[in-house]
């Protein structure tokens, strides 16, 4: 197993050297014309029967290794999220220097055939996938897929955080401005990761809580957290008056308190304010609580098209290590939200620190075998610049990363050594089942329908004779060794029940980093 995760990690070791070696060579090009292959519109033709533009014929061949879909072994394309420009100087040139991949993509494929997607999520949005295959949009027009939403992006990018969001919901705030702002949120949401904490505060003259039962605390950014949080969004209304400085003083709390119970990230932490306006910049409530250290980022909002209180919400985020970013519609939400990564980010990219990260075990469709979707987990590693007037500022290109099917993780498992009644198991950081024979993705009836929380599944919800969590617990907190647990085991078809003592042995990969505290 170990030889198996350490094939996966040099393959996207090799991807990293090389782009980040294809970026060095290049000079950004605000003119470069560059004829791409485009994954929505590769061979497709005009009425008059010409191909489109960035929609040049591009052979497609089924491949059994990839579930018989049409795909091109030989190069990749480029998918780009359907709200930005194809054409956008940025997009060109990050296509551009990252055509270089293609060589190392083959490559690793060469070495390894037991590799399938492998890919770079540009920080630009653009998203180059090997082997080349074609998008369909759906049934709108419309392709959602955005490669900087997803986890392996968001865990290889940045490193665990704390955060507290601050949304402004006074007078001022009604109609649109309060769509944007709950918008805004959402978005937010979507960028944690089962690694992050966080916590909703609405504000006027009082503090409301998103969800009262939780406050005064930080919960894990997991998918029910995040879906309940949503829930409640849509309590919010518009009145009153803005009273910025009781919130300040509360997230700063929060995050204070909660650092030092040891339950959090215990890596960064961040306010994200979204507000029309501020009428102060509050620099005695940074004084109080941030300077000089600046240990908690503050990342402003500023909703609407007005700008009479940008100088304020800019001073404030400039002051505290964050960044300043203006939503005036809904289209504009998603590109600014994403900035922040980039800022937290930079201590990874001046540290140069490539962390390679495991994700938890997700379901892959596209794969689909005769017993259904397959699950599939990513191992991923972040790409920096590594230009002289461009390495001090800490500039994430993106994330490079290939999928590793869970049944290739059992097949090195040396079932002889296990036993009759043996089975192995793994588990990530934050104790959710990667793969174990108790892990039941799917409901019964057709086995096409996934369970919400499929990917959160908990060790201890399956190892149910595990009751003081001994052997979770061990495994989260990277143990190894042998040791023994009594269980109960039934027989003659289950009308006996019998006590024994099973033995337990935790291996921990060297190559299997799942998550290094920053």
């Amino acid at each position: 197993m170990e030889e198996m995760f350490h094939k996966k990690s040099e393959a996207v070791r090799r991807l990293v050297e090389a782009a980040e070696e294809a970026h060095l060579k290049h000079e950004f090009d605000a003119d470069l014309q560059y004829e791409y292959f485009n994954a929505v519109l590769i061979n497709e033709r005009d009425k008059d029967g010409n191909f489109l533009e960035l929609g040049k014929e591009f052979i497609l061949a089924p491949n059994d290794h990839f579930n018989n879909l049409p795909v091109n072994i030989s190069l990749s394309d480029v998918q780009v999220p359907t709200n930005m420009y194809n054409k956008d100087p940025a997009i060109v040139n990050g296509v551009y220097w990252s055509e270089s991949l293609n060589k190392v993509f083959v490559d690793n494929f060469d070495r390894d055939p037991s590799l399938i997607w492998q890919y770079f999520g540009s920080a630009k949005g653009f998203f180059r996938q090997y082997p080349g295959i074609k998008w369909e949009p759906d049934e709108n027009g419309v392709i959602a897929f955005d490669c900087r939403n997803r986890k392996w992006y968001i865990q290889a990018a940045t490193s665990p955080k704390d955060v507290v969001i601050l949304v402004d919901v006074s007078g001022s705030m009604k109609g649109l401005r309060m769509t944007i702002a709950k918008q805004t949120v959402s978005s937010i949401l979507d960028t944690l990761g089962d690694d992050d904490f966080f916590n909703i505060i609405a504000y006027n003259e009082e503090l409301h809580y998103v969800e009262p039962c939780l406050n005064g605390t930080l919960v894990q950014a997991d998918r029910t957290n995040k879906e309940h949080f949503r829930e409640h969004l849509d309590k919010l209304f518009a009145k009153g008056i803005g009273m910025l400085d009781i919130a300040l003083n509360e997230a700063f709390n929060i995050l204070s308190d909660f650092n030092h119970t040891g339950q959090g990230s215990i890596c960064s932490q961040a306010i994200m304010l979204i507000t029309d306006g501020a009428v102060d910049t509050y620099d005695t409530i940074f004084a109080k609580y941030n300077w000089p250290d600046r240990k908690v980022r503050i990342f402003t909002y500023l909703i609407g098209r007005e700008a009479a209180f940008a100088d304020n919400l800019k001073w404030m985020a400039c002051a505290n290590k964050g960044f300043f970013t203006q939503i005036s519609t809904l289209a504009d939400v998603q590109e600014n939200v994403m900035e922040y990564l980039h800022v937290l980010s930079r201590p990874k990219v001046i540290d140069q620190e490539h962390d390679v990260v495991w994700t938890e075990a997700y379901i892959d469709s596209t794969l689909a075998d005769d017993q259904g979707p397959v699950l599939m987990t990513t191992v991923a590693m972040p790409v920096f610049s590594k230009q002289n007037e461009t390495r001090s500022k800490g500039i994430l290109l993106g994330v490079v990363g290939t999928d590793v099917p869970v049944k290739e993780l059992l097949k090195t498992i040396p079932k002889y050594k296990l036993g009759i009644h043996g089975y192995a198991f793994a588990i990530t950081n934050n104790g959710y089942i990667l793969t174990h024979p108790e892990l039941r993705p799917l409901y019964e009836e057709g086995k096409k329908r996934r369970k919400p929380n499929y990917s959160s599944v908990d060790l201890s919800e399956v190892e149910w004779e595990d009751r003081d969590d001994v052997l979770r617990n061990a495994m989260v907190n990277r143990k190894t060794g042998k040791f023994s647990m009594e269980v109960k085991k039934t027989v003659d078809k289950g009308f006996r029940c019998g006590a024994l003592q099973r033995p337990w042995e935790i291996f921990l990969p060297r190559e299997c980093n799942y998550r290094r505290p920053a």
